[in-house]
């Protein structure tokens, strides 16, 4: 019998919101590739779709996307627009993604998390940001890219331990079966 506590998945929430929002305002100005930032808001909006996914996902994303769009000096709502369908996509079949394993969880984020940014890059080089493909691809989208999936890689790793712990599993110990099959016999 699994039990929900709700105010403890509430509490994460919010710590890894603040987590986010701080490293947005304090680190992502100043680290930097080229062009390129790492986006902590799309950190965020991909880990709770990922975790809860649903209703409540997008609209996490959507005030995401909005913080990022306030911190950050262009078009408002771009951002939002981006992180809003990101995070649909990501979490249409809510439940826990992170379940499923590692690489479901990296090839998701980073097929979403590649559109997303090549989809802002782009508009902001229609709005005139830059006049050239190769400042596009080369200065901003890859860059960013490889920040954001790079940022990504500790907040995973703690999810797929939460998980693993509520499983009752050790992540990276060799499990030779014993552990499982004692909880499915006990659940019998």
């Amino acid at each position: 019998m699994q039990i929900k506590d709700a105010n403890k998945s509430r509490r994460g929430s919010i710590v890894l919101a603040a987590v986010c929002l701080a490293l947005q305002v304090m680190i992502s100005p100043n680290i930097g590739m080229g062009n390129g930032r790492i986006n902590f808001a799309l950190i965020f909006a991909a880990i709770y779709a990922l975790t809860y996914g649903g209703k409540s996902a997008v609209v996490v994303g959507f005030f995401a996307g909005l913080v990022y769009d306030l911190l950050a000096t262009n078009p408002i709502g771009l951002m939002a627009g981006l992180l809003t369908i990101l995070s649909y996509a990501l979490g249409r079949e809510e439940r826990d993604r992170f379940a499923d394993g590692t690489v479901s969880v990296l090839s998701a984020f980073g097929t979403g998390s590649f559109l997303a940014i090549g989809g802002y890059h782009l508009a902001m080089i229609l709005l005139g940001d830059s006049s050239s493909v190769v400042d596009l691809l080369m200065l901003r989208i890859l860059p960013t890219f490889a920040m954001t999936f790079l940022g990504f890689l500790p907040f995973a790793y703690l999810e797929l331990r939460r998980v693993a712990k509520a499983r009752g599993k050790h992540v990276g110990a060799k499990s030779h079966g014993l552990r499982e099959n004692y909880y499915d016999i006990r659940n019998l």
